[in-house]
């Protein structure tokens, strides 16, 4: 296809409900659109992007183009009600019209549909009083040097009980006392439902957990060294395994900060 498509993606962020996903809206207009320009997409492509870029969008409160110059557009299409038309040119415009009318009934289908997936993807999780669920929480790779510290993927311990909700999206846990010295009302998106299973044998091991949710993560070996380059200098890295972790969650660290932080990983000599 000979011609190129650019559409406004710049400011739709999700802000409210209203807001509309980036990505999804234009694909969704785009295959009505092409199924109702069958023959003639080529030609209708460029309408699509004038109608697009120049329809009101609900997480800005205007159209992209005049977010984007601070003006309305006006083309000859706009115009069709104001002064006198050219006999020869009146089907042209009107076609023209019609088209973009059809695009911009499209675009407020695509734009329904999308809200709503993420209207429901949106809506909080509810627990009941006596159900259990685990809770997340955030492991940090010990202090190696400097105060800096390096964030690994979440994890979720327990399951706890539910004991009561708190407003309309917080609710108050059992906590064991390894965990008293944290508030035991956590916000629903840092809980996830469990659903017991006779044949499911659950570990539970004590962690440090701050009141922050988060806890210091210790490295168990070293899986692998590479070097990158960097100009004139090469940079050994090693591929830690941590505790509480995978194989695929293994890290990259610099080799000089993990042998002065944890130098039991490495070999004599190292």
């Amino acid at each position: 296809m000979g011609t190129e498509l650019r559409l406004s993606t710049a400011f739709h962020l999700q802000t409210d409900g209203q807001s509309e996903r980036t990505i999804q809206t234009p694909e969704d207009m785009l295959r009505a659109c092409a199924l109702d320009s069958a023959g003639t997409w080529d030609h209708n492509l460029p309408l699509v992007e004038f109608a697009y870029n120049n329809s009101h969008h609900a997480s800005i409160g205007m159209a992209p183009f005049e977010a984007l110059y601070c003006r309305h557009c006006r083309t000859p299409v706009c115009w069709n009600e104001i002064g006198k038309r050219e006999p020869s040119k009146v089907d042209l415009i009107d076609l023209t019209i019609e088209i973009i009318k059809t695009i911009h009934k499209r675009l407020q289908a695509a734009q329904s549909r999308q809200k709503s997936y993420a209207d429901n993807r949106r809506r909080p999780p509810e627990f009941e009083i006596r159900d259990h669920v685990f809770l997340k929480v955030s492991p940090v790779k010990g202090s190696i040097r400097f105060g800096q510290k390096g964030k690994l993927s979440p994890r979720f311990i327990g399951p706890f009980e539910v004991l009561q909700k708190v407003g309309s999206v917080a609710y108050q846990l059992a906590l064991p006392p390894s965990l008293q010295s944290i508030h035991d009302v956590f916000h629903v998106y840092r809980l996830r439902k469990y659903v017991p299973d006779p044949d499911h044998v659950i570990r539970y091991e004590p962690l440090q957990v701050k009141e922050n949710l988060t806890y210091v993560e210790e490295p168990i070996r070293i899986l692998e060294k590479t070097r990158r380059k960097l100009k004139n200098r090469s940079i050994p890295y090693v591929k830690v395994l941590w505790k509480h972790h995978e194989v695929a969650e293994a890290t990259w660290d610099l080799e000089s900060k993990m042998h002065e932080k944890y130098p039991a990983l490495f070999s004599p000599g190292e």
